[in-house]
């Protein structure tokens, strides 16, 4: 970096930079946001019962390491003596009892309270042998090479020659290996992997990961200055004197999420002087090892030839049963973690977030992102903010549902139902069904009453307008998280090949434009005709689900005639709760075969269109599955908000399934209390049915994998006490993550989204019911994360990939679908139209609303002459529900004004509705900018300061290497 002095101060005058960075310091800071990147130069905090990493130098300069040759020649895959079970297990036994754990790394952030460094030497020396405990299977048997990875292979596994070639082709690329065998089972070995520190800044340098080198120096707003610090310290008086947030997190308990801000840079060897490299040992975080060692495992040939390489076609083809990165230990300590501190990173997550009796806490996101990565640390944001906006929405469905509670019974077409001892309804059923009195459905009225209400309209407005606020406030949320991340600047890399796709076309290639290499190419005609039988297969599997909900029909059928003339007197007076509960019953376990049908279905569609990455596989296997289980779960939903009661014709003209079966009707006071029963039924029961097997499935795996190891079912040693096992071989017994990533979580999510919108105005206790789930389902995750699965290869994202634009499209549908709703399937329009055209108020000034109902339910029924069917010795007339003329009139059984009124008033509703609801979220989404103005301004700014300090720093090395040399230098360039 030679320039001439004068070029750079007439460029840096020109940019209006400063010639010094003691000029930017000056300026007074701005309210700073977070970085979770920790800045080891500048944290004042160490671990107290973690404290051994002081014994390493505080310089830059490696220590002297002889591992070399040796090292090699012991783990080479070539010179590996045959030995019998006995051999090696005590062979490797007195090695690693001979072990002495002198370093931890990463674990300088866990301490409860700043200590000095003089007390902490002086506590190293009887800490030491704690260290050397709690490190068992961390740390290679030297006690000083953290193990960065695991891999896992059988002895009799055939593919020798492919592991041994991989594995010396691992060590040429700068990695280090040792092999362990399990002490559980004599066929299983672990290989585990090490990168050293100069491995770990090439490929550091590589991949382009951002490092910290500076402290933040913030600046001021306009704001900050025209308001005046008065201002400010009032504000933060009146802060002080308000009870402090039960829900926030303790900073004494979480001494990680301190602010400790740190500006980054893309890390560069050459320029190793500019970043805070305060410990090598922990300058990479143990995630940003693993990711490290997993790209040089992606990349590595086990075999001559362009797609031999990477270690998930090893695993595939056998050769390796397993690979992740270790765990930092246990989860469960002796002592309690307010007096000793935590052990680990793993043990403080599940003190902090895992356990149930801290439901009602923030998550500690910046620490998962540091334990498993910005991708799963994304999703327990993403959860957590749906969760958090679940509670207005919660709020406000509790609001209604007490509303309509309260006025059930002032209710004046609640009064008329209860009242009418003397209108006799048609029957069920021609044959075996008699008349009945509507009086008898008077609980099935009131019901009805408390969520079909004047409140119905707008809640569903207002749900409308939420999901809109909801999905654009997490755009901003997810900014934040990005900067805070350090993931702005952050490019996905260029994906590698599935396999499956390189084997398939592997003699059609074409040059990538991304990487400028040969590759295996799809050609369009193949690829769409793949394409065209995947969607016929989709069309197939939904026609599949609409015969299931027309069995369904056909039951509710059969069901309400045997309920309407059954012998008992209780099950014949509620006939249609009978006839509702069990076809949601069935429903519900229909919904629930099928589910695992369809997941075999999208797994088969989507490997027969060989998606060329792992990240479209992801998207085409998910939409699959989206549109699989939406159609599956609002499949019969539809049915009864949209068809139920529609097509039912009328006494004497019934229409009729097969001949054989009439169609369902709707109760006299509206079909919505059967919508509201199936939404209420199925949601219920299918997330009681999600936690369960979220749960319950790991917890039976990892007792049965307990079980076969206290009897040494795998040949192994039979170890009584779990705790005496080295870390690799507890992780091998944990349950690997889904094979679909985070799919089957988002998709859980996604789907209550769409019950908690779609058909809200037909149930508004559902966004009640998702909040509840979710602050089960957050602690449930977090406990299977962090106690039942191995550890996931830590991931990163900049968002939560095609959900977003699955959720922007369930949001649309659900002002299409309470608008019809609350026209078609709630008597909302029916009431309104009587209110204001036919009532007793119409002559009046005044529409008080109840009395302005007065007469609604004998205007809402229609007459018919008994006389017409066969059996006469029913009552002459029977009242039906529908707008038709009386069997006196000139035009019998036709259509009233009143009909063609309501259907009016029923379109024009729904064209206002939509227009007005789309309106509003247009509005809001225009106003609602996707990137708060000052984290634009601060990133603006940061990025300039950033290439002054570089500028600075740069300048600053040059001088004490030219000072150093003895050699003059100018003030200004060296």
């Amino acid at each position: 970096m030679v320039h001439h002095s004068g070029s750079i101060q007439s460029f840096k005058q020109q940019k209006g930079m400063h010639t010094s960075i003691s000029e930017i310091l000056k300026e007074k800071s701005l309210k700073p946001s977070r970085r979770s990147l920790p800045c080891l130069a500048q944290s004042q905090t160490h671990p107290i019962n973690l404290n051994h990493f002081l014994s390493v130098p505080l310089s830059p300069e490696p220590k002297p390491e002889v591992e070399g040759l040796s090292q090699s020649i012991s783990t080479s895959c070539s010179l590996l003596p045959p030995q019998t079970a006995e051999d090696g297990k005590d062979h490797y036994v007195e090695e690693s009892e001979a072990t002495t754990c002198e370093t931890r790394a990463d674990e300088s952030f866990l301490l409860q309270k700043p200590v000095t460094r003089a007390k902490l030497e002086a506590r190293t020396d009887s800490l030491q042998g704690k260290n050397r405990a709690d490190s068992s299977g961390l740390f290679f048997r030297d006690g000083k090479k953290r193990i960065d990875y695991i891999l896992v292979y059988k002895k009799s596994s055939p593919q020798v020659e492919k592991r041994c070639t991989f594995e010396k082709n691992l060590r040429a690329e700068g990695l280090m290996l040792e092999k362990e065998p399990s002490l559980t089972n004599n066929d299983i070995m672990f290989v585990k992997v090490h990168a050293p520190w100069d491995t770990l800044c090439k490929y550091a340098e590589q991949m382009n990961i951002r490092m910290p080198f500076r402290k933040k120096c913030y600046f001021t707003d306009w704001k900050s200055k025209t308001l005046g610090s008065r201002f400010h310290l009032r504000c933060r008086q009146i802060k002080s004197w308000l009870p402090r947030n039960p829900m926030k997190l303790d900073k004494e308990a979480l001494p990680d999420l301190e602010e400790t801000d740190c500006y980054t840079a893309p890390f560069s060897r050459a320029r190793m002087h500019h970043f805070t490299i305060n410990n090598r040992e922990s300058f990479f975080s143990n995630s940003t090892r693993s990711r490290i060692v997993h790209h040089v495992l992606q990349r590595t040939k086990y075999e001559d030839g362009k797609s031999k390489m990477g270690i998930n076609r090893l695993l595939g083809n056998n050769t390796y049963e397993a690979a992740f990165p270790p765990h930092e230990g246990g989860y469960k300590s002796r002592h309690p973690i307010k007096t000793h501190g935590a052990q680990n990173h793993r043990h403080l997550l599940y003190e902090r977030w895992a356990r149930w009796g801290i439901w009602y806490k923030y998550q500690p996101l910046d620490l998962i992102r540091r334990y498993f990565g910005e991708k799963i640390g994304l999703y327990f944001a993403w959860l957590g903010w749906y969760t958090g906006m679940l509670i207005p929405a919660a709020l406000v469905g509790v609001f209604v549902f007490l509303y309509g509670l309260f006025t059930m019974d002032s209710s004046q077409v609640s009064k008329e139902i209860c009242e009418a001892n003397t209108t006799i309804m048609c029957p069920m059923c021609e044959e075996t069904c008699e008349p009945w009195t509507l009086s008898d459905s008077c609980v099935y009225a009131k019901v009805t009453r408390l969520f079909d209400n004047g409140g119905t309209v707008f809640f569903a407005i207002f749900m409308a307008i939420w999901a809109t606020v909801f999905l654009e406030f997490w755009k901003r949320r997810r900014a934040e998280l990005t900067y805070d991340w350090d993931l702005i600047d952050w490019e996905e890399e260029e994906e590698e090949l599935r396999p499956q796709f390189e084997a398939k076309y592997s003699r059609m290639e074409r040059v990538n434009p991304i990487s400028g290499k040969p590759e295996p190419f799809q050609p369009f005609s193949d690829k769409l005709s793949r394409l065209m039988v995947s969607v016929s297969g989709i069309f197939f599997m939904i026609s599949l689900v609409l015969t299931a909900v027309f069995a369904v029909v056909v039951f509710r059928l059969i069901a309400m005639e045997k309920f309407a003339s059954f012998n008992w007197y209780f099950v014949k007076k509620n006939w249609q709760f009978a006839t509702s509960g069990t076809g949601v019953c069935i429903n519900f376990m229909i919904i629930m075969s099928l589910n695992v049908v369809y997941e075999k279905v999208a797994y088969l569609l989507t490997n027969l269109e060989h998606p060329r990455t792992e990240s479209e596989w992801e998207n085409s296997f998910a939409l699959k599955m989206f549109l699989f289980q939406f159609v599956n779960l609002n499949s019969s939903t539809f049915y009864i908000a949209f068809f139920l009661g529609r097509f039912a014709g009328r006494p004497g003209k019934y229409n009729k399934l097969f001949n054989r079966w009439r169609l369902e009707e709707c109760h006299p006071s509206g079909c919505l209390i059967d919508l509201c029963l199936q939404m209420g039924v199925i949601m219920f029961f299918k997330q009681i049915w999600n936690n369960f097997m979220e749960l319950g499935y790991p917890l039976l795996q990892n007792w049965w994998s307990r079980r076969k190891m206290k009897k040494g079912g795998g040949g192994g040693l039979n170890v009584e006490n779990k705790s005496q096992l080295p870390q690799w071989d507890k992780d091998w017994n944990l349950q690997p993550m889904n094979a679909h990533g985070l799919v089957d979580e988002y998709l859980e999510m996604v789907l209550q989204f769409g019950f908690t919108t779609i058909f809200v105005a037909a149930f508004p206790l559902a966004p009640l019911l998702a909040l509840l789930n979710n602050i089960i389902e957050i602690r449930l995750d977090a406990y299977k994360f962090v106690t039942q699965w191995r550890r996931p290869m830590p991931a990163r994202a900049t968002d939560i990939g095609i959900w977003h634009g699955i959720l922007e499209g369930i949001g649309v549908l659900a002002v299409i679908t309470n608008a019809f709703v609350i026209a078609i399937t709630s008597d909302y329009i029916p009431r309104f139209v009587y209110a204001f055209k036919y009532g007793p108020c119409v002559d009046k000034g005044h529409h008080h609303k109840d009395e302005c109902l007065r007469g609604y339910m004998n205007s809402s029924l229609s007459v018919f002459d008994m006389g017409e069917l066969k059996n006469s010795s029913l009552p002459r007339y029977c009242r039906y529900r529908d707008y038709r003329a009386p069997p006196w009139s000139t035009a019998p059984y036709e259509f009233t004004l009143q009909f063609w009124h309501v259907l009016a008033a029923r379109l024009a509703f729904i064209i206002v509705f939509e227009h007005l609801v789309f309106g509003i979220k247009s509005f809001i989404a225009y106003l609602i900018p996707d990137m708060p103005k000052d984290l634009c301004d601060r990133m603006r700014r940061e990025k300039y300061l950033m290439q002054e300090m570089m500028y600075e720093a740069e300048l600053e090395h040059l001088q004490k290497e030219r000072k150093k040399n003895g050699r003059r230098y100018h003030h200004e360039w060296p």
